[in-house]
């Protein structure tokens, strides 16, 4: 059985590695060629999570899951919110054959979903990106948002000033562009192409009156029904996309909310990133209208990105 480290996983998943490993995992999800459960969720004290995600890549092909925990509290003290393992098997032996750091890969895998979604929906000419957040979630968006845009500038919120701060600061002298903190999030928001919600809001943060037409929204930071981070009128205007169309209507807070208030019903969801991205339905129709990709994680994403880190060479890069 071989143990692949957080270490490991930072040095090899890369975004110009997971990123098209990510495309190729939601296409085959939306084609019916992957096997997943929606995921089960026990709630802990304090808001914490406990999470089993099991799936399979295909009849016949490497099976798995993730055991997950979320520890919203950990950022401040320094320590990852999500933490766990990937356990991968062997398709023709049936043998658990690998165990993957879980909280690297999903930071990294969750961002390059993001990066995904807005290239397939986000207009050609976005440059401008707002990260709501100062999390671990929003240091891999901004490093992943811009593999595959060529951003001019980003604009981030948190509830601290102080932090978000502090967090500009250090983006920006990783990514060598101007990375700026806002006061509001209105004001984060008000020049963006590309906005990206990577927080533990329990209640929306984000209004769709502030939100300009054309912009492309990442929803990322709540994982299950209850914590949402939009109000219910960005739901509405969004041309809106889901990770996995079950999901989001089982889970997926923000469309529940706006679907319990009689706003929206289930075809409010057009489809799939990975029908988009397959050519099956049409992403963005217009430079003017606003797309919006609900994230909630996908097992298929971390068996993807975990078998390749397992079956290729580890010494490559």
């Amino acid at each position: 059985m071989r143990f692949i480290d957080r270490e490991e996983v930072a040095r090899r998943l890369t975004y110009e590695v997971c990123i098209p490993i990510v495309r190729d995992a939601m296409i085959a999800c939306s084609r019916g060629e992957t096997r997943q459960l929606l995921r089960a969720l026990i709630p802990l004290a304090e808001g914490r999570l406990f999470g089993v995600m099991p799936g399979a890549m295909g009849l016949s092909a490497p099976f798995g899951a993730k055991l997950i925990s979320v520890f919203p509290e950990n950022f401040s003290l320094g320590r990852q919110s999500h933490q766990g393992l990937v356990i991968l098997f062997d398709h023709g032996t049936g043998a658990p054959v690998c165990v993957v750091h879980a909280g690297e890969l999903t930071a990294i895998r969750t961002a390059a979903a993001s990066a995904v979604a807005t290239d397939a929906l986000a207009r050609k000419d976005a440059r401008r990106l707002a990260i709501l957040g100062y999390g671990e979630q929003a240091a891999t968006h901004a490093r992943a948002i811009g593999k595959i845009r060529k951003l001019e500038s980003i604009s981030i919120w948190g509830r601290s000033p102080e932090r978000a701060q502090a967090f500009a600061e250090r983006m920006q002298k990783e990514l060598a562009r101007p990375v700026t903190s806002a006061k509001d999030v209105e004001a984060a928001v008000a020049e963006a192409d590309i906005i990206c919600t990577v927080t533990s809001a329990s209640e929306p943060i984000l209004k769709g009156a502030w939100v300009r037409p054309g912009t492309h929204v990442n929803l990322v930071g709540s994982g299950h029904a209850g914590p949402t981070e939009v109000d219910n009128d960005l739901v509405v205007r969004s041309r809106f996309i889901a990770d996995s169309r079950e999901g989001v209507l089982q889970q997926g807070a923000e469309f529940l909310r706006a679907k319990a208030a009689g706003l929206v019903g289930d075809d409010h969801i057009v489809g799939e990133i990975g029908q988009v991205l397959a050519g099956e339905i049409e992403g963005r129709r217009s430079a003017q209208e606003i797309t919006v990709y609900k994230s909630l994680g996908h097992i298929v994403q971390d068996l993807a990105t975990a078998w390749a880190l397992y079956s290729q060479d580890e010494s490559q890069p």
